[in-house]
């Protein structure tokens, strides 16, 4: 076909009188042009006929595996193979007067193939990762970041054969001689390799998974984990902006998981309410008799009430005075009803612990802080939960003859200026 062209030309440029190199060169080049021509038709088929059997073939199946290689163009890409065989292979036959010309061509479609097995390499890795992904230990163990290390050394190799079949070298005198620039490799990919070994840190210790709500104040992280790459550890956050962070950073600085709480099905409540040091007194008879009236601690009064008379008539303390002796006070009675409050709640953890302690007093009063574990986990709820029980505290503390701390406003401030100067 190529002679028949080659010849054809050559009688249509006859009259020019051409010399004969010049000839050659229109009569090979449009030799060349319908080689790539054909070449390109030979790729329209060859795509054409892989859609119409093996797409056709995996479609049917009833796994969904084959499914991913088409999706990450697998079969596509191995189609961009069969030009560069057609090229290769009739070269010589459409360019019989330009040996250089063969060689410079041959060499492209080395470059051309070398680029096209990269990108099939690249879809059969991507594959992997996505079957591997179906898999329910892809949350515990991601591999994401060694599919991205094997990606970028293929790359790495792959540039190397471009850049040695262009330059006409072995490619192993060319890796002998990139060892002097081994420093500035090491420079250039500094955050891979940190990102490599920190990833394998990350899947071996099992310090993150798919799905775990992490929380790193450094990178105003605060989260849900979405993605673990070569590099960054990808986290939605609660108001749906993404933060991301280095994977090598997940190592050496401190981040929480929260993880260990999602497992457990339980969260934690821990927080104060101050109150105001002068509303604390001892419980007189009258204090005591309408706390009896309280349904959850009227068995508790009483037995304290027991209690503390059988120690102070054992011990021969004179009671007349409030100071002598044991006695309640209000702000004990009400730490005892909030610790009966909690441990009747069907929303609390009775198994964990359940707390209502005072913590050191400060010039904004007396922090009583509650420490119990909330069966609730989702968020809105819990909230609501937390709501719920400092709402209660709030309208409770009153009928104990409580107050809460609270630094004076400005409509305070001009009641007491307006009170004094009348």
């Amino acid at each position: 076909m190529f002679e028949y062209i080659n010849g054809l030309v050559r009688s249509l440029l006859q009259p020019m009188q051409l010399v004969e190199r010049e000839a050659a060169i229109y009569a090979e080049g449009a030799s060349f042009l319908s080689l790539f021509i054909l070449a390109v038709l030979v790729y329209y088929i060859a795509r054409f006929v892989i859609r119409q059997t093996v797409f056709v073939f995996i479609h049917r199946s009833s796994t969904e595996y084959d499914d991913i290689l088409i999706k990450n163009k697998v079969f596509s890409r191995a189609s961009y193979l069969v030009p560069s065989y057609i090229i290769s292979t009739f070269v010589p036959a459409a360019l019989p007067s330009f040996p250089k010309s063969i060689i410079f061509v041959q060499h492209g479609v080395q470059v051309y193939v070398i680029f096209v097995v990269m990108l099939i390499l690249s879809g059969l890795l991507s594959s992997v990762l996505d079957i591997y992904n179906t898999f329910d230990v892809a949350r515990s163990k991601p591999i994401k970041g060694l599919i991205q290390i094997i990606k970028i050394i293929m790359y790495v190799v792959g540039g190397l054969m471009i850049v040695a079949t262009v330059i006409g070298r072995d490619l192993g005198t060319l890796l002998l001689g990139l060892g002097t620039l081994s420093a500035v490799l090491i420079l250039v990919f500094k955050d891979p390799i940190l990102g490599f070994v920190g990833g394998i840190q990350l899947s071996q210790n099992d310090m993150v998974r798919l799905g775990d709500w992490i929380t790193m104040n450094k990178y105003g992280a605060d989260g849900e984990v979405k993605e673990i790459t070569l590099t960054t550890v990808k986290v939605q956050n609660w108001d749906k902006t993404i933060t991301t962070i280095p994977t090598y950073a997940m190592v050496s600085d401190y981040f929480q998981n929260w993880r260990g709480m999602q497992e457990s099905g339980v969260r934690r409540i821990k927080r104060h309410l101050s109150i105001d040091m002068e509303s604390v007194k001892f419980c007189t008879p009258e204090m005591l008799q309408r706390f009896r009236s309280y349904q959850l601690i009227s068995a508790y009064i009483d037995q304290k009430e027991h209690e503390i008379s059988q120690y102070n008539a054992e011990n021969n303390i004179d009671t007349s005075n409030l100071v002598n002796g044991r006695r309640q006070t209000n702000l004990g009675v009400f730490r005892a009803y909030m610790t009966a409050f909690f441990q009747q709640s069907p929303r609390i953890n009775k198994e964990l612990t359940l707390m209502v302690r005072q913590l050191q007093p400060t010039e904004k009063g007396i922090p009583i802080e509650i420490y119990v574990f909330s069966k609730i986990q989702e968020w809105t709820a819990y909230e609501a939960l937390q709501s719920d029980i400092f709402d209660h505290m709030l309208a409770v503390l009153p009928m104990f003859d409580l107050r809460v701390f609270q630094e004076p406003s400005n409509s305070n401030l001009s009641a007491l200026v307006e009170k004094l100067s009348k």
